[in-house]
């Protein structure tokens, strides 16, 4: 019990976030329909016990919402209803752990909880946004909301895609054969067309969210980032700078660019430079480290 704990709330353990992704592979995806706080359900209740399946493993599916409350704590019980409720809502894309702090008091203490009501969120093992307090439900709302779209952007996990079905896809061959000769239109086109008749094609959405990335940083040619450091509150020319450095390979240049628009905007900009960041996560991949810390450090900038 004590090795398992050690691991269930050091959230920054590698070992343990490599074994919490193989059991997530191999576990059912969280289910809008089971009871509340049943395990596997949008709504859970996590001991001591539970924590690790219940957080960590699930948080390599979807983001985790962990809700530190107390039977005697007042603001506790305005804001756990609007959790729930909020939850209900997010079909199985998020999924609210609740953690009664005085039966679980290894898990606060591992937690660092210094008052409740605390929230805290956990994606792929760590923590990546909090807040304490009772807030009103609109704020809640834009916490989860924001949550969700920069680490899953909501997608509900279900069975995985033949993959190996789709490689083998002869329609592909169009599109293989125009990125041999260069031609990115062609390329994109013959993936289009792919997706127009079967949307959820396990290889073609990918496939073309790189090729557009690869025509956008090609069109903003190299001149884009000293266009981009001469206008620093142009957006467009932002979001075109971190095309042209990660179609070159500057990944983490990319995202900083576009972290560093997130963290002194606000409104309409903020969410674009938002949005294109979080696509550009999608075309790096989760599997890529760099997309996990350029998540956390987007979540930062957020809250």
């Amino acid at each position: 019990m004590a090795a398992a704990m050690a691991g269930a709330v050091d959230l920054a353990a590698v070992k343990a976030r490599s074994e919490a992704a193989a059991r997530a592979q191999a576990a059912p995806p969280p289910s809008a329909s089971a009871p509340a706080g049943a395990p596997g359900a949008a709504v859970v209740d996590v001991t001591e016990a539970t924590f690790q399946a219940e957080v960590l493993d699930r948080s390599f599916q979807v983001p985790v919402v962990l809700d530190l409350w107390a039977e005697w704590c007042g603001p506790c019980k305005q804001l756990s209803p609007v959790l729930e409720r909020l939850a209900a809502e997010g079909g199985g894309s998020w999924v609210l752990a609740k953690v009664d702090v005085d039966a679980n008091p290894a898990l606060a203490q591992g937690l660092r909880v210094q008052g409740i009501p605390a929230v805290k969120a956990v994606w792929q093992g760590q923590l990546v946004a909090e807040f304490s307090g009772a807030i009103p439900e609109e704020q809640a709302r834009q916490f989860v909301d924001e949550l969700v779209r920069a680490t899953t952007g909501g997608v509900v996990p279900g069975a995985e895609p033949d993959a190996a079905g789709g490689e083998e896809d002869p329609r592909l061959d169009a599109a293989e054969a125009a990125l041999e000769r260069g031609d990115l239109a062609g390329a994109e086109a013959a993936y289009r067309a792919i997706l127009d008749a079967e949307p959820d094609h396990p290889v073609a959405g990918l496939a073309l969210r790189q090729v557009q990335l690869f025509r956008r940083a090609d069109e903003a040619g190299p001149d884009a980032l000293a266009t981009a450091d001469a206008a620093p509150d142009d957006v467009a020319a932002q979001t075109r700078a971190a095309d042209f450095l990660l179609g070159t390979g500057n990944v983490e240049a990319a995202f900083d660019r576009l972290l560093d628009v997130v963290r002194r905007t606000s409104g309409e900009d903020r969410d674009r430079a938002r949005t294109h960041l979080v696509e550009l996560f999608a075309v790096v991949g989760d599997e890529d480290p760099r997309v996990g810390a350029a998540r956390r450090q987007l979540m930062a900038a957020l809250f």
